[in-house]
């Protein structure tokens, strides 16, 4: 049976890379596991007046190239596997778009959605004295993720600065704008993704306006690329899905319509006009490009062989088993790995640090154009590394990123 740890995926994509990049040894070993992990307990008073103890993890992977970055998420089934794992991979998205940090992730064992705005604001002010003395604008700088929002950004950073004596802006991302946040935030990550398609388009000779495309997954990053998606590239979205399930609609959904039904009613499903269609039914469909943008290891050995998209812009985390990497190279469909394609918010989270150390800010405008000439560049390293060792895309990104983090490794004299 395949293993789908996600840590261990991690480190066996690593290994891939290594071998073909003949690593020392040692650089080898020191890159296959964090430099540094906390666990925490966090006691937090509940509303009804008992204290529950929640169980926290920071994961500071590699900082050799940087301070290191990542989310924190609030997930009922997170595991220290799972961060360790988005914490290596945050390593070489970082490095694979050439911005000056290493990876880092974290997260707390709870649900959010069965907690109060009070609930989680304690949470969220208990997770940052227990971690805090390790976080800071030249230490770890966390950002949003799964179930964390601007609001518990704000809550962090609020209790960091207490703890200092002093506002410390730069200490977290993806804060409101009223706070220290960055312009072109919101959309970052999926609009980061749209510039890889677009690219890959190019490069594959394919025409996107009126091409046909499925959004598997709906948050964040998956209701901005159904919407980016129309207006920038003129692609017809014909199917999306949330967790409760998906709609398709052949002559195309429209993002605004799609959005306002899934604020009024909680999902997408039932949306008028269209018809019933499964997460896994989402993911086979012919279709010239396919957004997986939900959780991880949902293409695997047993459905890849069915996946029928010319391109698989990964705006998840890990969306892709190694095994299912080789049966879609195979079969020609172009993947944009997940840590090229949803790098966009990371480096928009990098713009966001950088203008808080500087205390000065830049426009909407500003930041989109940075962020596609990094985007820009960052594809076009993965697919020219690809096309000259002869290897799938993943591989590629893996080959350019490791390269640059062994690099600094090697330079620093720890290995």
């Amino acid at each position: 049976m395949a293993d789908h740890n996600p840590f261990h995926i991690a480190q066996r994509q690593l290994d891939e890379a290594a071998k073909v990049l003949k690593l020392d040894p040692g650089v080898h070993e020191l890159l296959r596991w964090p430099m540094r992990e906390f666990h925490v307990r966090l006691p937090v008073k509940m509303d009804d007046g008992t204290t529950k103890v929640f169980n926290g993890f920071r994961v500071q992977y590699n900082d050799s190239r940087g301070p290191t970055k990542g989310g924190i998420r609030f997930h009922p089934d997170e595991t220290i596997d799972t961060v360790r794992a988005l914490a290596a991979w945050m390593t070489w998205k970082t490095s694979v778009v050439d911005i000056p940090l290493g990876g880092a992730k974290g997260g707390i064992i709870c649900n959010p959605k069965e907690m109060s705005p009070g609930e989680l604001e304690r949470l969220s002010r208990a997770y940052v004295r227990q971690v805090g003395r390790m976080l800071g604008l030249f230490e770890d700088v966390p950002a949003p993720d799964v179930y964390t929002t601007p609001q518990i950004m704000t809550w962090m950073m609020d209790e960091y600065s207490a703890m200092h004596g002093h506002n410390e802006f730069g200490m977290i991302t993806g804060k409101p704008l009223a706070l220290g946040g960055s312009k072109g935030r919101g959309d970052a990550t999926a609009r980061g993704g749209i510039f890889c398609v677009r690219e890959a388009a190019k490069a594959l000779g394919i025409e996107l306006k009126g091409a046909t495309a499925a959004v598997q997954g709906y948050g964040n990053a998956g209701s901005f690329g159904h919407k980016l998606g129309q207006e920038m590239l003129g692609l017809k979205i014909i199917a999306v899905s949330d967790s409760r399930g998906g709609i398709i609609n052949k002559d195309g959904l429209d993002a605004t319509a799609v959005q306002k039904h899934k604020n009024e009613t909680g999902s997408v499903v039932g949306f008028p006009g269209s018809k019933p269609i499964s997460n896994e039914q989402l993911l086979e469909l012919d279709v010239t490009v396919l957004f997986p943008s939900a959780l991880e290891n949902v293409i695997t050995a047993e459905n890849a062989g069915n996946v029928k998209a010319k391109i698989q812009a990964e705006l998840a985390n890990g969306p892709t088993t190694p095994e299912a990497d080789a049966i879609l190279h195979k079969n020609g469909v172009y993947v944009i790995p997940d840590f090229l394609c949803n790098a966009g918010g990371v480096t928009v989270s990098y713009f966001e640090m950088v203008q808080n150390g500087y205390q000065y800010y830049w426009e909407e405008g500003e930041v989109h154009k940075r962020l596609d000439v990094k985007m820009t560049a960052a594809f076009h390293a993965v697919h020219d590394m690809a096309k000259k060792y002869k290897v799938h895309n993943r591989l590629g990104a893996y080959l350019v990123s490791v390269h640059r983090v062994a690099e600094a490794v090697r330079l620093r004299g720890w290995a």
